[in-house]
């Protein structure tokens, strides 16, 4: 079956439970978007998934197109076809985007097999269109002092050049001013399609203006208490979250 599926995630950090017994599945062809307060576990959510070391899952399951994505190393869930946009992209001093997007490229391909450079060139000037970006972006350091913008469009470029099967996209609007988040926006929905399934995780519901969501998740204190479809998030830009505790009664109690 073609999702990603979560089934009762337990995850702890330095001894301390974060995420407790989310159940989730994400389809591909379909945006799923997950809101909730500071410190409800979203982002722990997203960094377990993508394999961060310092985040222990304790009980649970995570499968990715039947493959048990809990198994495999952090490179291995790439190459399967999971990819994690960082709400904090690192810098990557001395190396070009051109060449990272390449050498990312080519660990995609069997042994013996070379990327053709005139190809390479062609979809990736292809794709940074798409994101407004320039082409002598590829030149710069990957991150380097970037804009909070360049960063996060640089994601989406990553994205878009990889073709993952599956885009977790932890608070890509974070620090985004109104013209980057659309032009962001833009390059997410141009990928949108059968093939790539999309878990955006955010606090605020205006990213959601521009990335239209089939499906609105509602985490509190590391479980998932209420889903919806896209006017969930509009409900809860009116009425914040108090509400959403008193109708997940017990569930969302610490």
């Amino acid at each position: 079956m073609n999702s990603l599926i979560i089934k009762d995630l337990h995850v702890s950090v330095a001894e301390r439970e974060i995420v407790r017994g989310l159940d989730l599945e994400v389809e591909r062809g379909k945006v799923h978007a997950i809101m909730g307060p500071n410190g409800s576990g979203k982002s722990t959510l997203a960094k377990v998934l993508g394999g961060h070391p310092d985040y222990r899952v304790t009980s649970g399951e995570v499968w990715m197109d039947g493959v048990n994505l809990l198994e495999l190393e952090p490179d291995e869930r790439s190459r399967k076809g999971l990819f994690l946009a960082f709400q904090y992209p690192s810098e990557v001093p001395g190396v070009s985007i051109a060449n990272f997007l390449r050498a990312a490229l080519q660990a995609r391909l069997g042994e013996g097999e070379e990327l053709e450079a005139t190809d390479y060139y062609a979809k990736l000037y292809e794709k940074m269109a798409l994101l407004e970006m320039d082409r002598s972006f590829t030149a710069r350091s990957v991150n380097e002092n970037f804009s909070g913008g360049e960063k996060k469009r640089n994601e989406i470029l990553q994205m878009a050049m990889l073709e993952p099967s599956y885009g977790i996209l932890d608070e890509t609007d974070s620090g985004l001013d109104i013209d980057a988040l659309k032009i962001v926006a833009n390059g997410v929905n141009s990928l949108r399609g059968p093939e790539l399934g999309i878990l955006l995780i955010t606090h605020y519901q205006r990213l959601l203006n521009f990335i239209v969501p089939d499906y609105v998740h509602v985490m509190m204190q590391g479980r998932i208490v209420l889903s919806g479809g896209k006017e969930l998030a509009f409900e809860l830009e009116e009425k914040g979250y108090d509400w959403v505790k008193e109708e997940a009664g017990e569930l969302a109690a610490v």
